[in-house]
């Protein structure tokens, strides 16, 4: 049975698995690249949200209204959809070792070296650990998302562990986005950057890599990432198939292989 795996511009991926459809880090209405609004989804099975960022938490508190779709996401995340008015039932409160199955899926938390936090409707503020997921999907793919980590040495444990078999790995910050981030100075890198998304995504032993976190694929840091695994690949070291996707774009992965595929719908 084929998986589709569709990007939707930063860190937004739609999942379709058999009659399934996951999203995780739903960032649409206010993400430029998006091929999708939140208006446009009738049905969700499941939505997976790995922190409290704007740009990942996106448009999970409409989903969730408008099709009713369980909800995946830490302490912090669930208390802002709660107070917001999401019923406390839709949404599975988890962290990093708590694996959990919501629509007969099955979600692995894994740790993430990164932050979280999010003001709630009486303006307080809140925060919680941000997770990366790896996601048991059909014909043994499992799919990670890194939720913004940096670079750590257990991704070498969680490939161990877990064998994800696709992934994707953040690579820059995009620049069009930073303008709502108010602060002295300059953000010079995201979370990670090409050489260390390069080493990411070999330590946790992935078949398939996805570069994300832009808007647009065509940019010096995925150039970079590229590189970096090229050449390790031309010194005999072992590493994963890169696909650079453009919003809107997707893969097919089962039994033949992977394959480019745009995903409709």
């Amino acid at each position: 049975m084929t998986v589709w795996i569709r990007f939707l511009g930063v860190a937004a991926y739609e999942i379709r698995s058999g009659s399934r459809r996951i999203l995780i880090d739903p960032f649409l209405d206010g993400n430029p690249a998006s091929p999708l609004r939140a208006e446009d989804l009738d049905r969700v099975d499941l939505v997976l949200v790995t922190h409290a960022a704007f740009d990942h938490l996106g448009d999970t508190e409409a989903i969730a209204r408008r099709t009713g779709a369980p909800v995946v996401c830490g302490g912090e995340v669930k208390t802002f959809l709660v107070r917001r008015g999401i019923p406390t039932e839709q949404v599975r409160a988890t962290t990093w070792g708590i694996s959990v199955e919501v629509a007969g899926i099955r979600v692995h938390p894994v740790e993430c070296h990164h932050w979280s936090q999010i003001e709630l409707p009486d303006g307080s503020f809140l925060s919680g650990l941000p997770m990366g997921f790896i996601v048991d999907l059909d014909d043994g793919v499992r799919f990670y998302h890194y939720g913004d980590t940096a670079l750590f040495s257990d991704l070498r444990l969680i490939g161990e562990l877990y064998r994800p078999t696709v992934g994707c790995v953040g690579v820059t910050q995009p620049q069009e986005l930073l303008s709502r981030i108010p602060g002295p100075g300059r953000v010079l890198t995201g979370e990670m950057g090409p050489r260390e998304a390069a080493l990411a995504a070999r330590w946790l032993g992935l078949r398939v890599v996805l570069p994300c976190h832009y808007l647009d694929p065509d940019c010096p840091e995925v150039r970079e990432f590229c590189s970096y695994l090229a050449s390790a690949s031309a010194c005999g070291e072992p590493v994963p198939d890169v696909r650079v996707l453009k919003p809107g774009e997707g893969i097919a992965v089962g039994a033949e292989g992977v394959r480019d595929a745009p995903v409709h719908g």
